[in-house]
């Protein structure tokens, strides 16, 4: 009888770890096939042709406006999973999130149709961060709330590494089309297919969550209280600091993340001459180091603690800024490779423990909101406005320099976040 629990828990387990793993595998495939093809295709295909200069800022552009939609999608998304449950919700905003991208698939170009193309554009793309406002934080609690004691960081951990497993596929799939198709076969039709695909993702990620239960948390929760009537107003209220804290620790991260992958294609692919597939090898070598430093920040927080971890990863980030002119302007693919690698695995440091350390700042009754909002208000400072931001410093004729001492001051302001702001809720 023991064995046949354990093993049915055992399942359990593992179906928790990989409905977290797999949502945020979608989401970061959906929002990095967007970034790649915002720094390929998008300006030439939705904006009018003033300069290509021009037309890749407008691309940037539309890559920032998900970031805005993910704060309304965390407060929507929020307040039904503090209400009626983490599955549900978690089901809702894949549809969302999933249905958004698939869409861009089918969009016509600005040739076709004027003005409606960007717009359409736009709107997709707040649909895509409307779902995925509400997908991260459900991820991370889906883990936690079901971890052992002192596995918290090392569950938490399973949301983070879907970040390159979704990236690998983007990046993969985009690497296969270009290898594959001519560049004006790729430019007519070829980017619309890594969208179609992503349909493929999220019929798993919804097949795999429809088995899943409801977290002990929350429903220890609901037997002790009824559910918050507006979560997103308790947190404002009674959490706020936490709320603050919490966003400023998230910046490090998307800064990060977006100046190594979304503004580093377009500047390697533009600026330095690289051909397409040749960058995009060189980003998926890169890539496994991520994974690297998720799963030893993962087993250091459990260690240790997340705060710590995350404050070190920081510390690594500022020292990443400050080499990023030298290693990513030196004219060499290997140099650029090292510091995509040490950015990315230094990454792992600021990212992977968020989704232990952010779920402790609030008590489970609010936990959804206050976890969602922090992450998702801290990926528009961190990440939302970067490659935009990074082409206009690159563009003022100091090289990549002042882009490196954006990246470090995006580390300062985590660490602003951290140093005040310690875990309260580690239930």
């Amino acid at each position: 009888m023991r064995s046949s629990e354990g093993a049915s828990g055992g399942a359990a387990t593992r179906r928790v770890l990989l409905a977290s793993l797999v949502g945020t595998a979608v989401e970061f495939y959906d929002f990095y096939i967007y970034a790649t093809a915002a720094s390929l295709v998008f300006g030439p295909m939705f904006f009018p042709g003033e300069s290509a200069s021009a037309q890749l800022m407008s691309s940037y552009a539309t890559f920032a406006v998900a970031f805005f939609a993910r704060p309304v999608g965390a407060a929507f998304f929020g307040h039904f999973g503090d209400r009626i449950g983490r599955k549900s919700t978690l089901v809702a905003s894949l549809l969302t999130m999933g249905g958004s991208t698939l869409l861009i698939a089918f969009l016509p170009s600005y040739a076709m149709v004027g003005w409606v193309a960007p717009l359409l554009l736009c709107v997709l793309r707040f649909g895509q961060g409307f779902g995925l406002g509400g997908e991260w934080g459900g991820a991370a609690l889906l883990a936690v709330e079901n971890a052992p004691p002192g596995w918290r960081a090392r569950f938490g951990m399973f949301p983070q590494l879907g970040a390159p497993v979704g990236f690998i596929a983007a990046n993969g799939l985009f690497l296969i089309l270009g290898l594959v198709l001519s560049a004006e076969d790729f430019r007519a039709w070829g980017w619309r297919l890594p969208f179609l695909f992503s349909a493929v993702l999220v019929i798993l990620g919804l097949w795999i969550r429809l088995k899943l239960t409801e977290t002990p948390a929350f429903q220890k929760a609901l037997e002790e209280a009824p559910p918050a009537h507006v979560p997103m107003a308790e947190v404002a209220r009674r959490h706020f600091g936490a709320l603050v804290g919490g966003t400023f620790a998230v910046v490090a991260c998307f800064a990060i993340f977006y100046l190594a992958t979304a503004f580093a294609l377009g500047y390697g692919t533009t600026t330095l001459g690289y051909g397409r597939e040749t960058f995009l090898a060189v980003e998926l070598g890169a890539i496994v180091f991520l994974a690297a430093g998720i799963v030893a920040a993962g087993w250091w927080s459990d260690a240790a603690n997340p705060r710590r971890v995350l404050m070190a990863g920081c510390v690594g980030t500022i020292l990443i800024g400050a080499l990023m002119g030298t290693l990513m302007g030196a004219g060499s693919l290997v140099l650029i490779w090292l510091w995509l690698s040490l950015a990315l695995f230094t990454m792992g440091f600021v990212y992977g423990p968020l989704g232990a350390y952010l779920p402790s700042l609030f008590p489970p009754r609010v936990r959804y909101s206050g976890a969602s909002l922090a992450f998702n208000l801290g990926g528009i400072v961190g990440g939302g406005l970067a490659p935009m931001a990074a082409q206009m410093l690159a563009g003022q004729g100091a090289g990549l320099h002042p882009v490196g001492i954006y990246l470090a001051a995006a580390a300062v302001l985590s660490l602003a976040g951290l140093v005040p702001t310690k875990p309260k809720h580690e239930d």
